[in-house]
């Protein structure tokens, strides 16, 4: 594994962070509560996973950017969905943590009152991760 496998491995962590995000939110309408719990506790997993791979591609690649590629039409969908993503994805890491305490603790009126907040922004943060993948490496990839 090189550096340059990072944003990859990245995304497929956020993939598989919104698939477990959307099957504990399943598991818990169904009434499945230790399902919901080991889902939400996998997608807390994948995503911490992810921070610290994200951190460490940023670290080895002295803190740069990765230029996007695209223009026009393209550009302008991509650094709304950038801005959105980054404002979003620093407010989510607290809300999660947060949400998974009351959780944790068996709170369970407040642990739902925070997931109803936490739950579309978390869901966002973790699409909008893949998104942000596939506009920079693979629909517009830099230039070699």
């Amino acid at each position: 594994m090189t550096v340059n496998d990072i944003p990859a491995l990245n995304a497929c962590l956020n993939a598989l962070a919104t698939t477990l995000i959307i099957s504990g939110l399943v598991a818990i309408k169904m009434g499945k509560e230790k399902a919901h719990r080991f889902f939400m506790i996998a997608s807390l997993v994948a995503s911490a996973i992810f921070l610290v791979g994200y951190v460490t591609h940023k670290y080895l690649k002295n803190w740069e950017n990765t230029p996007f590629s695209g223009e026009g039409l393209a550009a302008w969908v991509y650094y709304i969905m950038l801005i959105t993503h980054v404002l979003l994805a620093m407010a989510i890491v607290p809300l999660v943590l947060r949400t998974a305490y009351l959780g944790i603790k068996y709170r369970r009126e407040q642990h739902k009152k925070w997931a109803r907040f936490t739950y579309p922004i978390w869901l966002y943060v973790s699409i909008t991760g893949v998104l942000v993948y596939q506009f920079l490496y693979v629909w517009y990839p830099p230039a070699t």
